[in-house]
């Protein structure tokens, strides 16, 4: 491939991440807005046209008052009520239909034109397959809150989120190789570092995990207050629910605790990740990586803590949700970039 074709491609690759951003973003306001459950049907084709008139928008409320989370929550709701979380959720489902066009019209042009080779072309099939089954467990997930229970699996909710994260790594990572191929010879030096940008990408990854346990169960809500929970450094009662492991996922007290030990783990680890590439000098661009991925950290924990000691209003939480992705981001760059060396 040209490196013309390259940076092509790369600038879409770039442009599907922006999406998911995006769609990150509006998953989230769509969940603090309790706007989720007000599409009752999936319907990948057909429900890209909105309610159009009145008797179209009184048979898609008629179903939505068939819930439980009319029944048992949203009781007496208006109409008008209705529509302000039906857009939510319906700009989310339709987002998601745009990022699957945006995706796969132009790998097909890039295809027919001959401009990826097999191996990127595999990946990229992948990478669309991914987004496919992402969707299915979108309504998955939903579907789980439609039957008796007003609210969505945390464990669905999870793997939701987490999918996203996935999907945006493998294309952001993607764009990133073909803009900056890496050198020959690698250099040996720079095997640790690398090897500790990967983990420390996985631990991020394991702290974002753990934040859509936090929101799936609602922890948020409960031990608003930093840095003790309710005047204890480790709250009382952490293994209280049997079988022991359960309380992990599900037990309110010890998903809040876990997530907060994940947040100190990573206060440690990428101040000392960080001095340790400067003190490496591998590159000025990894070297200004690296303290992007400092003040990432900075801004994501101020976010949180933020949104925990407010009571997780919806401007604080979807930021806090944005400000991960862009952590996360900020970590695949600097590991790119020291592959690259």
């Amino acid at each position: 491939m040209t490196t013309a074709a390259n940076r092509q491609i790369a600038a879409w690759l770039l442009a599907c991440c922006a999406l998911v951003f995006l769609m990150v973003v509006v998953g989230g306001v769509t969940r603090l807005t309790h706007s989720g459950l007000s599409m009752t049907e999936w319907q990948p084709l057909v429900g890209t046209i909105p309610p159009l008139n009145e008797q179209q928008w009184t048979e898609v409320f008629e179903k939505y008052q068939q819930t439980p989370e009319y029944q048992k929550i949203n009781r007496g709701m208006t109409l008008e009520e209705f529509k302000g979380i039906f857009w939510w959720e319906y700009f989310h489902r339709l987002l998601g239909r745009g990022i699957g066009a945006v995706f796969l019209l132009p790998f097909l042009y890039f295809l027919i034109r001959k401009k990826i080779d097999g191996s990127l072309a595999r990946r990229f099939a992948l990478i669309f397959g991914l987004g496919a089954l992402q969707g299915g467990l979108g309504w998955y997930m939903v579907r789980s809150g439609l039957i008796d229970d007003p609210h969505v699996s945390p464990y669905r909710l999870t793997a939701h989120l987490g999918f996203a994260f996935l999907i945006y790594a493998a294309i952001l990572g993607t764009a990133l190789e073909l803009l900056y191929p890496a050198l020959a010879p690698a250099q040996a030096r720079f095997r640790r570092p690398r090897i500790l940008a990967g983990a420390l990408a996985g631990i991020l990854f394991l702290m974002v995990l753990s934040g859509g346990l936090v929101a799936g169960t609602r922890a948020g809500f409960v031990y608003n207050s930093f840095p003790r929970m309710d005047g204890h450094w480790v709250p009382p009662g952490l293994l209280l629910i049997q079988p022991w492991y359960l309380n992990f996922f599900e037990h309110i007290p010890t998903v809040q605790f876990d997530h907060r030990v994940m947040a100190l783990l990573l206060i440690v680890l990428i101040p000392a990740f960080w001095r340790y590439i400067l003190h490496l000098r591998a590159s000025g661009r990894a070297s200004a990586l690296a303290t992007l991925l400092l003040g990432a950290l900075i801004l994501q924990v101020s976010l949180g803590i933020a949104t925990l000691l407010q009571g997780v209003p919806i401007v604080l939480a979807a930021s806090h949700q944005a400000g991960a992705l862009l952590l996360f981001t900020a970590a695949i760059l600097l590991r790119q970039e020291l592959r690259r060396l």
